[in-house]
This record gives structure tokens, C-alpha cells and sequence, in this order.
């Protein structure tokens, strides 16, 4: 089963998501601040975190910033509750290390398929081929690593995932629909922002790399495809 770690000051949202992920057969531990989440993670390691950005005292960015610096932490699942919405603070976390976010106020059926979807795909995938390439980016499956002209790119899960997947499909226009089945593990009406943010998050660390992803207006994402 599960162990879901939930930060967030608001009580009732806290309340909320508890009553609601445990219902779905979670367990799930709900922390007010970063410090009572601290204390959490020395007695348990949870399956996934969902954070808040606004936090009192140390924010959900600054402790996605120590677990990605923890080595027992580092791959964690994380999505982000946020009352933001403005792309900045989006990308923003998504550079942070995050695997995907939710605006509040959110629905609760929403959240429990985001969470599901990312422990789904976190989960290690066996692959037939170990290394892909393409122009100055390579990524290796099996190490889990990317290097833009040899030198080691970190990526996010989902943008790792991500990559993996134009990477394995190239000269193949995908369509977002596509992406978000492969990627998310589900389609959901209007989810195409959350796909654009994490390609912009991705070709931002992929640097010289980047140009390799290109846009196909009203349609989706390709790698190759006459490039």
C-alpha cells in the first residue's frame, strides 16, 4: 500500500486530501510545515510527496531543493500543490525537481489520477534498446543519465520520461494526447499546458540540446523530423 506524505498548512485541505487518498486504499501522513515533515521522513520513507509551495517558514521550493540534494531522496516522486499560476512559478518548480503539479483549487478525483499515474511512472521500465541519441543529446535508460555533449544534464523524472519518449519515437510527430497517455499514463481535457511547461523546463537544461525538440504548432512535439 502506498504511504503518501502530504505539506500543506491549510488544515482543511490537509484533512481533505487524507479522508479522500485514504479511502482510495493510501495510507498517507499529513505534516502543517517543513519541520513536522523532517520528522516524517527520519522515521519513514513515503511513496510520493505532495507539497505545498507556501509554506510557513521553509517554503515547498526550499524542501524540494534539500531532497533533490539527498541521495535517498533524490528520485522521489513529488507534485506540487500550488496556488500559483503563472508560468513562472510553474516552471519554476518544475526546474526545482518536481514531477508534476496541481493548481489549487483542484478536484479531488484529478489528484488521486495524478498521483497514481506518477508512482506508475516512476516505477523502473525495462526497455529493449539502453541508449538513444540525437544531435548533441544522449540518453542512457539503464544509468539513467543524459549528457548534452558529454557533459551530464539532470532531469526531473517526468522529464527524463519525457525525453525517453520523443527520443524513441524520432521523426514522429506526437500529438499531446499521445505524450500525456505515454508519459502521465492518462488523457485528461485541457492538459496540454502541463505538457508545454515541462517541454520549456526541458529544453532550458538541455541548453545547446534544445533545439532538438520542436514544436508543431496545433498538432504537438517531434525530435527530428527533417531537423
Amino acid at each position: 500500500m502506498p504511504l503518501i506524505y502530504c505539506v500543506e498548512d491549510d488544515e482543511n485541505i490537509r484533512e481533505l486530501v487524507g479522508y479522500a487518498l485514504r479511502s482510495q486504499d493510501f495510507e498517507v501522513e499529513t505534516f502543517a510545515d517543513g519541520k513536522e515533515f523532517w520528522q516524517g521522513i527520519k522515521k519513514q520513507i513515503p511513496s510520493l510527496v505532495l507539497l505545498d509551495i507556501m509554506l510557513p517558514g521553509e517554503s515547498g521550493t526550499d524542501i524540494l531543493e534539500k531532497m533533490r540534494k539527498d541521495m535517498a531522496l533524490k528520485t522521489m516522486p513529488v507534485i506540487m500543490l500550488t496556488a500559483k499560476t503563472s508560468e513562472y512559478d510553474i516552471v519554476k518548480g518544475l526546474d526545482g525537481g518536481a514531477d508534476d503539479y496541481v493548481c489549487k483549487p483542484f478536484g479531488i478525483v484529478e489528484l488521486i489520477s495524478r498521483i497514481r499515474s506518477v508512482l506508475r511512472r516512476s516505477k523502473p521500465q525495462k526497455t529493449e534498446k539502453n541508449v538513444y541519441s540525437f544531435g548533441p543529446v544522449t540518453l542512457d535508460s539503464e544509468k539513467h543519465i543524459v549528457t548534452v555533449q558529454g557533459q551530464i544534464c539532470h532531469l526531473t523524472v517526468k522529464e527524463f520520461e519525457l525525453l525517453r519518449y520523443l527520443l524513441v519515437n524520432t521523426d514522429i510527430v506526437l500529438k499531446r494526447e499521445q505524450i500525456m497517455e505515454a508519459v502521465w499514463g492518462f488523457t485528461y481535457e485541457g492538459e496540454s499546458r502541463t505538457i508545454d511547461m515541462h517541454i520549456k523546463s526541458l529544453r532550458q537544461k538541455l541548453g545547446e540540446g534544445g533545439h532538438i525538440i520542436r514544436t508543431v504548432r496545433g498538432v504537438g512535439y517531434v525530435i527530428g523530423g527533417g531537423l
